[in-house]
């Protein structure tokens, strides 16, 4: 039996053809699982299902007669991705009671942020998803640590999975792979490497260059040690300049106010600036256009530690980024909504961007991904680490199987897979082929072969 026999193709209904619905349409239908669109805007649901080859009901997903034709009673899953919350948690309701299916609710007000955990319960939820306090926190997490462009946590946080850019002429340029410890002295695995539209899973041999980006395991610890000693500290972030003050720069504010960050927003909307000076008293509010030169430099745009673009329009955040990093030394964050053009983003060098929707696919993937797996060595954590071409992923062991207690050089693992470091006992382990895979251990997969289910899908088939 190969290793993809055991995986449930699963009925999936997704309410909701905004972008993550769109985005989650794509790559579900692509992983085999029979997708169900709903929405009322009829051109969307034609264009989407023709688009992904996936089944399209027009109509509200709240109402019965609509779920029926879409087929809630055989459906494994609800996903409810609809602009409104409560739309959304109706769908999941009906859903639950009219199918007995599991479901998510994508809820972004931040009223019902303090009470998701209870929402979920009540309502039988499998997951209820806020893509902007998500996105707010994976801004304030590469605040902490500037040098890095993205980090993904692992374990709880206790490893994570961190990618930077290597300047040319740096330590680092020129440098091959088996002198990276002797030169560094860090214990940090480097696990995949971006160069122009390539992605590489390294080997010894491979040279590092400049303009590479590099993703790297490491504990928190370990991560800012080969950072210092690779001539990379950026100092630590001390104050931040936040450009609109939407739903994610309340939330990232909260997350930096409480990290002894100071912050200062600035809004155009003079209703929106009251409101946060009532819901954020220890940030500062600017009423101003945080799109106008003279006003960022005012404001002190050229002595800032980090600056955040959160405007609603893409193109604007893209060029306030530019504008910042032509005129200061700050840590740069962009919010991108559309993806259509992220080569030519990232040829702009512009730091970290954020894409929420990607944010909120992912959270979702790693649910069902854990979900059609009947072998029982759950995927804790997935990350898309370089958009449709790597993943990390969190596998906890279970039980004793075809990888554990073999050393990992005689295991017959296949290409592009690297196993990247095992938790065990409260220990991280940066694995070397001596080493062996345990029942109760959390292992950190990163592969560019996409759609692993189960830690034994590592293995050829036999």
């Amino acid at each position: 039996m190969s290793a993809h026999d055991m995986e449930r193709i699963m009925n999936i209904i997704i309410v909701g053809c905004g972008r993550v619905g769109m985005t989650l349409t794509k790559q579900l239908s692509s992983e085999g699982h029979d997708v169900t669109i709903i929405d009322e805007d009829g051109a969307r649901v034609q264009a989407v299902s023709a688009d992904c080859d996936v089944m399209g009901v027009i109509g509200n997903g709240a109402s019965h007669s609509v779920l029926s034709d879409a087929g809630i009673e055989q459906a494994d899953l609800l996903i409810a991705v609809t602009d409104s919350d409560e739309l959304n948690l109706l769908c999941c309701l009906l859903a639950r009671k009219a199918g007995g299916c599991s479901a998510i609710a994508r809820v972004r007000n931040p009223i019902y942020s303090k009470e998701a955990d209870y929402i979920r319960k009540e309502l039988g939820l499998s997951m209820i998803i806020n893509p902007e306090l998500a996105a707010a926190a994976e801004i304030a997490r590469v605040l902490r640590f500037p040098n890095a462009i993205e980090i993904n946590p692992f374990v709880k946080g206790k490893v994570e999975l961190l990618k930077f850019r290597i300047e040319p002429g740096s330590l680092l340029d020129g440098l091959a792979l088996m002198d990276f410890h002797s030169s560094v002295h860090s214990d940090v695995l480097i696990c995949a490497v971006e160069r122009g539209n390539e992605v590489i899973i390294p080997d010894g041999r491979f040279v590092l260059k400049g303009k590479d980006r590099v993703s790297i395991i490491a504990t928190p610890m370990n991560a800012a040690s080969c950072f210092k000693r690779a001539g990379m500290d950026k100092h630590r972030v001390n104050d931040a300049m936040l450009i609109g003050g939407g739903r994610i720069a309340f939330y990232l504010a909260k997350l930096l106010l409480d990290m002894g960050i100071q912050v200062k927003i600035i809004e155009q909307k003079r209703e929106r600036c009251e409101e946060l000076c009532v819901l954020l008293p220890k940030a500062m509010i600017i009423h101003g256009d945080g799109t106008d030169k003279p006003t960022l430099i005012e404001e002190g745009l050229e002595r800032t530690d980090a600056f955040v673009t959160l405007t609603g329009l893409d193109e604007e955040n893209i060029l306030l980024s530019l504008f910042a990093k032509s005129r200061s030394q700050a840590k740069l964050v962009t919010k991108v909504k559309h993806i259509n053009f992220n080569e030519v983003i990232n040829e702009l060098d512009l730091d970290t961007v954020i894409y929420p929707q990607d944010i909120t696919a992912e959270s979702i993937l790693r649910y069902v991904r854990a979900k059609q797996n009947t072998r029982g060595n759950n995927i804790e954590t997935l990350y898309k680490i370089i958009e449709d071409k790597a993943e990390a992923l969190e596998f906890k062991i279970q039980d004793t199987g075809a990888v554990t207690g073999v050393s990992l050089e005689k295991l017959p693992i296949r290409k592009n897979i690297l196993i990247g470091c095992i938790y065990r006992n409260g220990e991280v382990i940066i694995p070397k082929g001596k080493d062996c895979l345990l029942p109760g251990d959390s292992v950190i997969i990163v592969t560019t072969n996409n759609r692993l289910n189960d830690i034994s899908d590592i293995l050829k088939d036999a």
